[in-house]
């Protein structure tokens, strides 16, 4: 089954000036395989599954199992038939919280059963990602932690950040501009004054918006259900909504079909109690992906950008793994490397040089001096942290 991969299209934009989602472009160019986690200080999380640094899925916030039966209803006509199977086959699944999640592992049997194309697959996941995208963007505000995994089966679709953003990048726009800016499309439209809507509508509309607003559906399904914009059909409700005759109001999400049993998100958040990494960069792009990553990772950390300060900073600090770019102004990777080696507490600490130049004489060379691996730029993610996770081991069965 051939994965299909959606390229770049447009630099990220004004869209992108959360945090949140210029981490994504960060993971991206790092070629992180595994999950990310933002959490909303209100208890929302929202989850992105990566592979090699590409979007393969999106899910959380606050209805994930309406958006997945709403994508699913949508894009699959067959989706009754599939319903009546989805319990047994959930039942066959490893649902333990480091695995992909249930919707998508459905997506990926389903497709390797013919029950659905390929192409419904990418359909609902490029659906599922513009949703959580425009949400997390709504919610201005999360915190962020990362959970490496390069145990993913082939991706069905391989989304690119800039192009997943670039797609909201509109309707947020629009939306964040509009006379309904301050509502979510996840809220429900209720009929607050039937009597004084009748009054103001004629039978038909008024008969219609009985059956269609009973609390239960929210912008976003009726959008769908009615094959209409969802903007302009919140714009629809706008003047009923300012005259106090409809009201929005928030829904619980639909019970997941496994009875509660499928784990999404971590049961605690990450702690930065981990060993402390340092990297020794003039470059502040190296520094700043590196603190992102190792953060998120639940390491501390720190950075030195000025080689001739690198060595007091070190000794200030202690760190237990050290990262040493080889070419820095005034200095260079292998002189720090030899004279930290030369100090007592050093003598054991991981250094690990960082350089654009991979060749075997570099690599020779730091290890006269005493460096214990090598990592070639540009850094990669699960190489990094792969590396950190070594060594701290290492570092631990030698004490």
């Amino acid at each position: 089954m051939a994965v299909k991969e959606i390229p770049a299209v447009t630099p990220l934009s004004l869209f992108t000036a959360s945090k949140q989602i210029q981490f994504l472009a960060t993971l991206k160019r790092i070629r992180f395989s595994g999950k990310l986690v933002l959490s909303e200080p209100e208890g929302q999380q929202w989850l992105f599954f990566l592979h090699l640094g590409r979007i393969i899925y999106a899910t959380g916030g606050t209805h994930p199992v309406r958006r997945w039966q709403r994508n699913l209803a949508f894009y699959c006509p067959q989706s009754p038939t599939l319903r009546l199977t989805l319990e047994r086959d959930l039942a066959r699944m490893d649902t333990t919280p480091v695995s992909m999640c249930w919707q998508y592992q459905l997506l990926s049997l389903w497709t390797q059963q013919q029950k659905i194309t390929s192409e419904q697959a990418a359909k609902i996941i490029h659906a599922a990602i513009a949703e959580v995208l425009f949400d997390v963007a709504q919610a201005r505000r999360a915190t962020y932690q990362i959970h490496p995994n390069n145990s993913f089966s082939t991706p069905l679709a391989l989304i690119d950040v800039e192009h997943a953003i670039a797609e909201v990048e509109e309707e947020w726009q629009v939306w964040r501009n509009d006379r309904v800016a301050d509502y979510s499309p996840n809220l429900a439209p209720i009929i607050k004054q039937p009597e004084q809507l009748r009054k103001h509508t004629s039978s038909a509309a008024y008969q219609s918006l009985i059956q269609l607003l009973d609390g239960k559906h929210t912008l976003r399904d009726l959008a769908v259900h009615l094959k209409r914009d969802v903007l302009q059909l919140t714009r629809s409700f706008f003047p009923y909504i300012q005259s106090g005759l409809m009201e929005l109001v928030s829904i619980p999400d639909l019970p997941t079909p496994v009875g509660g049993k499928v784990s999404e998100t971590p049961s605690t958040p990450v702690v930065n109690t981990g060993g402390l990494v340092a990297c020794v960069d003039d470059s502040p792009l190296v520094c700043q992906t590196m603190e992102k990553l190792l953060l998120a990772a639940g390491y501390r950390y720190f950075s030195v950008t000025d080689g001739m300060r690198a060595i007091a900073t070190l000794l200030a600090r202690k760190p237990d793994v050290i990262f040493l770019d080889l070419v820095m102004p005034n200095t260079n990777g292998y002189e720090i490397c030899s004279q930290l080696r030369k100090l007592a507490c050093f003598q054991d600490t991981p250094i690990v040089i960082l350089t654009g130049n991979d060749g075997l004489v570099d690599r020779v060379r730091a290890k006269l001096v005493g460096a214990s691996d090598f990592l070639s730029k540009p850094i990669d993610a699960d190489i990094v942290l792969n590396t950190v996770r070594k060594h701290l081991k290492q570092g631990a069965i030698s004490h």
